[in-house]
């Protein structure tokens, strides 16, 4: 989920889906695999191949008959039609009524046809590419359920704080997936270990204590986290690159989620390490001598 790659099998679906659509919302006299769908495709333009019914069918079985743009396919499937036919079907769950199909790259189609308005043409395209995103997300989620403790919705994008750097980002997935090296997160190395936080001991180390409740980082976090109040699925912190760059400095100052061998955590100090006034210097001391000892 972190990584924001779907599975394999879902990830195939979708790139054929998207695949398909690009095909049916091509202008059939530009796309030769949009000119061979069957004649109740609904297209903004009447342009056909003229082989797209007698020449391209040589071979295919005696039985053979374009298949109806609202027709589902046969079960069992019977190669009785063309193969782009199927291809285009894949897009008939995501047209919603559409009486027609957008056009895309219609500044190639020439003469100019009368067409509706590109930009409402360009916006149904995306709309039905967002459908096909929501599908992917809505099976992703259903067919592969994300564990309990795993909080945060899928996405196909990558998280805005995986710009913040290799290390820092590291930790950050890990904590937002519980398994870190917070000691309430489970690990396969010590799944009974204690979970107190080994700084104050007063609860468990989740990320939410870790990071604005724990009274050993207290001080930076008053110093460093400024409009950080919330690490849930939905807190501003995910979509907000400044209290991201707040996070990450909070973590590299703390150590919070580094492994337990590398920059142990340490408390820090009360007061601060050093004060503005200058030290005091001792005055010298002068010593007599007698002229025995010179």
């Amino acid at each position: 989920m972190e990584s924001c790659l779907p599975p394999v099998s879902l990830l195939i679906s979708h790139r054929q889906r998207l695949a398909a659509l690009r095909v049916v919302c091509s202008p059939p006299s530009v796309n030769p695999a949009t000119a061979r769908l069957h004649t109740s495709f609904p297209s903004l333009l009447v342009h056909r191949a003229p082989d797209s019914s007698r020449a391209i069918t040589r071979g295919l079985s005696s039985v053979y008959f374009p298949l109806h743009w609202k027709s589902p396919r046969p079960v069992p499937p019977i190669r009785n039609h063309l193969p782009i036919d199927a291809v285009a079907h894949r897009t008939i769950p995501f047209t919603l009524g559409l009486s027609k199909m957008p056009m895309i790259n219609s500044h190639l189609v020439f003469p100019t046809p009368i067409l509706p308005p590109q930009s409402l043409m360009d916006s149904t395209y995306s709309a039905l590419k967002k459908r096909v995103r929501e599908t992917l997300l809505a099976e992703w989620a259903s067919l592969f359920p994300t564990p309990g403790y795993y909080l945060h919705p899928p996405a196909l994008h990558p998280r805005p704080f995986m710009g913040l750097g290799k290390f820092v980002a590291g930790r950050i997935h890990q904590m937002r997936a519980g398994k870190s090296y917070l000691a309430a997160h489970p690990t396969w190395r010590s799944p009974d270990a204690d979970t107190s936080c080994p700084r104050c001991g007063l609860e468990p180390e989740t990320f939410e204590h870790a990071i604005l409740s724990c009274p050993s980082r207290q001080h930076s976090r008053s110093r460093l986290l400024h409009g950080v109040t919330d690490v849930g699925p939905e807190a501003p912190l995910w979509s907000s690159l400044p209290l991201l760059k707040r996070l990450a400095t909070f973590i590299s100052v703390t150590s919070t989620g580094f492994p337990p061998t590398m920059f142990p955590p340490t408390t820090p100090p009360s007061s601060p390490p050093f004060s503005l006034s200058p030290p005091r210097v001792p005055p010298p001391v002068f010593r007599v001598f007698s002229l025995a000892e010179v």
